[in-house]
């Protein structure tokens, strides 16, 4: 799995360089950028990470970056920086999803303990994705007939058809159709993805 990245965005080079400074002497990656577009031109949603991201810029603030990246469907956690915020500020950026906001000069290990939330939230919402498929794999054999699973049971151990045939004492023929049915029930092409998938059989 990719390592996650700190996405610094601040036109303030000064901050920019400390926060780069900071994250990096924890062993984080990081990747700095001076303004929001300049950002958005590089911005790659599979990449894992957060932002650290200033309120006040030009041309585009971070309030309204967070707002097109929420319209992007882009669910990248962020940290606010500010010498400037107030408290509106602040409760529209949390309550638009931000995980923090941070008043400049910031204390390290708050901006740190905010990046750290922030990182976890990231790695959360990348893993539901492949929990949900798994729940719907799980229902999916389930579903299959005793036959199907007795059928598949046998093929993940790497038995040829005509060996399932003798060993459940049925044809060829019908192995063949039991095994094109729960492929197509898994919703996969071969029994060498079901191997990949690491399928678990219902206990009994």
């Amino acid at each position: 799995m990719t390592e996650p990245t700190v996405f610094i965005i601040d036109d303030d080079e000064a901050y920019r360089d400390s926060v780069r400074e900071l994250v990096n002497s924890i062993g984080l990656a990081t990747e700095v950028h001076s303004s929001a577009l300049e950002f958005l031109d590089r911005f790659d949603p599979s990449r894992p990470g957060c932002l650290v991201l200033d309120v006040r810029m030009a041309r585009m603030s971070g309030l309204a970056l967070q707002e097109r990246l929420s319209a992007m469907g882009a669910r990248i956690p962020i940290v606010f920086i500010s010498g400037h915020g107030d408290i509106t500020m602040a409760v529209k950026a949390v309550k638009d999803g931000a995980v923090d906001f941070v008043q400049k000069p910031y204390r390290e290990q708050q901006l740190l303990d905010a990046i750290d939330e922030a990182l976890r939230r990231d790695a959360g919402i990348r893993a539901a994705p492949a929990a949900e498929a798994n729940q719907g794999l799980a229902k999916r054999v389930a579903a299959l007939t005793d036959r199907e699973r007795e059928v598949m049971s046998l093929a993940l151990k790497g038995l040829p058809s005509k060996v399932i045939a003798k060993e459940l004492a049925i044809s060829h023929r019908t192995v063949e159709q039991h095994r094109s049915r729960l492929l197509e029930k898994l919703n996969v092409n071969s029994i060498t993805e079901l191997l990949r998938l690491n399928i678990q059989l219902p206990s009994e």
